[in-house]
């Protein structure tokens, strides 16, 4: 509740809603239209809990009549009972304490599930319902999306970014669904990250008039848009066309993005975790990068950079032709070194003199400047990302809020002879003092292809590097060729006993009737 009062936003959270102050009643048909909804949440969560009731340790669940009062006194409260009201906050409380205990005791510390909110959350009693329902499960930490899709997570009165609110239904201008998920989260003893796209801005930002020149492009002219529509795939595999990637080296896009992180920070969540630090994932062949014409470095702003890399003119104009055509020949050699006599050879960052260049033939320096072109090239792409990421986390460390990052295992990969994965996720390159959130999400119908990617990750970390898994299912069942999420944990817990956090993705994944309710439905 303090933080609320610190950023000047209209308190309208449980004390306020269940204590009876300035009570709203909500109307008949609006209440019962939540009690059905919330029961409707109640079936699943009460047939799921009951088969791991005897098993409360380590996944700290609530039992099924917990469950049952919880949400019957939240149903009672909102139709305006207010003793219910008050039964209802000192027991979401209790839930709170009980599962800080439990969490101590268990091995696994932390368990957090990603959480995407809709406009119809606005409604009475909806979040409250939500974050009920993740401390349920056993959930003390809760990932909620503060910016994907092209659309953010803040009141449309307050929203001064390029992106459209989440909610933009009339008369609800002013709510902070954010700030409200944040104070509802931690009355229950829930820690409530904030987690955001990076270099995706979404299909609304390719809308505005002038992004045509913020956006990433590659070689063969093509923005994210019209490669993802032939190619793109997300986190779990599915194809996927409203993915827009932006340049990183673009100063607007930059800007745009750290206003953003600011404003985001302002509400002061728990954490902040950052998500697409890469470019598009291509399908089959356009998965690897094997070519420059494959690498994201054709906007404007990018190609200025790149160029800007060479430390002579001689260096400026070999980087040149080597973008326009992919490759360069002994004539580009011959020819560089006639215009440019004075600079003796070419050179650009992390390029050494080579004190046997003016002995050798056009023929004979050509391979060896092509390889180092195409790995300038690979190293000026990565290094936007990076520089990129840490600009976007800047906000956030230094108002003292612990920052993340979000990536896959295998995105670091070398390819063939030469090749990348097409993503040029380099992770083992991020800041260690990052917390590392690996998406761990490989298809094997077992869970030891999960622990290999895991096992990756805790091999290629520095030392003192917090690494939390993400893992894709639900529980009690195995889904899309993934075991259950127990099954995933154990076997991560017995191959790496040094995790003791782990995140689930996601609570549609376990509610997914109630996530398309929420998602279909309209606010009045």
């Amino acid at each position: 509740m303090t933080v609320l009062r610190q950023i000047g936003l209209r308190q309208i959270g449980l004390r306020q809603l269940l204590a009876g102050v300035r009570w709203r009643r909500v109307s008949r048909g609006m209440s019962n239209i939540l009690a059905a909804a919330l029961l409707t949440g109640s079936q699943w969560a009460l047939a799921d809990v009951r088969g791991a009731e005897a098993q409360i340790q380590p996944y700290c669940n609530l039992s099924a009549e917990d469950i049952s009062q919880k949400q019957t006194l939240l149903i009672a409260a909102l139709q305006g009972d207010r003793n219910a009201g008050n039964r209802y906050r000192n027991l979401i409380e209790q839930h709170g304490d009980r599962l800080r205990r439990c969490r101590r005791e268990s091995w696994l510390k932390n368990q957090a599930v990603w959480l995407r909110l809709y406009p119809c959350d606005a409604r009475p009693g909806a979040i409250d319902y939500l974050m009920d329902q993740i401390v349920n499960r056993g959930y003390n930490q809760v990932y909620v999306e503060v910016f994907g899709g092209g659309q953010v997570l803040l009141p449309r009165a307050e929203n001064n970014t390029p992106w459209p609110s989440v909610v933009r239904t009339p008369g609800f201008e002013n709510r902070d669904l954010l700030a409200e998920a944040i104070a509802k989260g931690r009355e229950r003893g829930l820690k409530v990250y904030a987690w955001m796209f990076s270099l995706n801005f979404g299909h609304t930002y390719a809308q505005r008039p002038g992004a045509e020149q913020i956006l990433a492009r590659n070689g063969r002219g093509q923005t994210s848009m019209a490669f993802n529509g032939a190619t793109g795939i997300n986190s779990l595999g599915e194809v996927v066309s409203e993915e827009v990637f932006i340049d990183p080296y673009h100063p607007q896009a930059k800007l745009e993005f750290y206003n953003l992180v600011q404003a985001i920070a302002r509400r002061r969540p728990d954490g902040m975790l950052f998500d697409y630090i890469r470019y598009p994932k291509g399908n089959g062949n356009a998965s690897v990068a094997g070519r420059v014409q494959d690498l994201w470095v054709y906007s404007p702003a990018s190609q200025q950079a790149l160029l800007q890399r060479a430390l002579n003119p001689s260096g400026q104009d070999l980087i040149r032709r080597f973008l326009q055509r992919g490759y360069v020949t002994s004539q580009d050699i011959q020819d560089i070194a006639t215009a440019h006599p004075l600079d003796g050879q070419p050179l650009w960052q992390g390029r050494s003199p080579d004190p046997l260049y003016a002995s050798l033939t056009p023929d004979q320096v050509r391979p060896s400047l092509q390889t180092e072109l195409w790995q300038l090239s690979v190293a000026h792409a990565f290094q936007g990302v990076l520089d990129f990421l840490t600009a976007g986390t800047t906000p956030a460390q230094q108002a003292g809020i612990p920052a993340g990052v979000v990536f896959f295992p295998e995105g670091n990969q070398t390819i063939g002879t030469g090749g990348y994965d097409s993503r040029l996720q380099f992770w083992d390159r991020f800041p260690s003092n990052l917390e590392w959130h690996p998406m761990s999400y490989a298809t094997c119908g077992r869970a030891d292809c999960i622990v290999r990617q895991v096992q990756r990750v805790l091999a290629g970390a520095p030392a003192g590097t917090r690494v939390i898994p993400v893992l894709a299912g639900t529980w009690g069942r195995s889904v899309s060729n993934r075991p259950p999420l127990e099954t995933q944990m154990q076997a991560i817990r017995q191959a790496a006993p040094q995790i003791n956090a782990i995140s689930h993705f996601a609570l549609s994944w376990q509610d997914p009737e109630g996530d398309r309710t929420r998602k279909l439905c309209r606010l009045p």
